[in-house]
């Protein structure tokens, strides 16, 4: 959120989107355990999108923990990131570039049919995420 307010106009968001409203991201356990912050890119693509009122794209998946400088840091887990997105039908993966190293050890079948794209920051998966193509629902 930071980020996002201090790069407001990179981002095409009005640099006062917060004055006035209360933000409040809720992550439940459930049924499912989290652990790290690799949604972290996840949900500064989400709140670009509400703050500038542009949708993201549907048909991309992404991990990564982001700073305070915007930079996306590499994650754990990467091979069942993947497997999760190939298993939903998403074909395009943002990943952090340093985790770039770690495909050399996920089989190929878990590549298989993905297009990973490795990002330094956030500028660099804004620019992917919010093009015009979209998946039909």
């Amino acid at each position: 959120m930071s980020y996002i307010r201090s790069n407001a106009k990179r981002f095409g968001v009005n640099p006062e989107f917060t004055k006035g409203r209360e933000i409040h991201i809720h992550l439940p356990e459930g049924a499912i355990p989290k652990d790290g912050p690799s949604a972290g890119i996840t949900m500064a693509m989400a709140i670009i999108s509400a703050a500038s009122n542009r949708p993201a794209r549907n048909d991309i998946a992404m991990t990564g923990e982001i700073t305070l400088r915007g930079n996306v840091l590499p994650i754990g887990g990467l091979n069942e990131k993947l497997l999760a997105a190939q298993r939903s039908g998403i074909k395009t993966v943002i990943i952090p570039k340093e985790n770039v190293q770690d495909l050399t050890e996920i089989p190929d079948k878990v590549k298989e049919g993905l297009k990973i794209i490795p990002v330094e920051t956030i500028e660099e998966a804004a620019r992917l995420v919010f093009t015009a193509k979209r998946k039909r629902a």
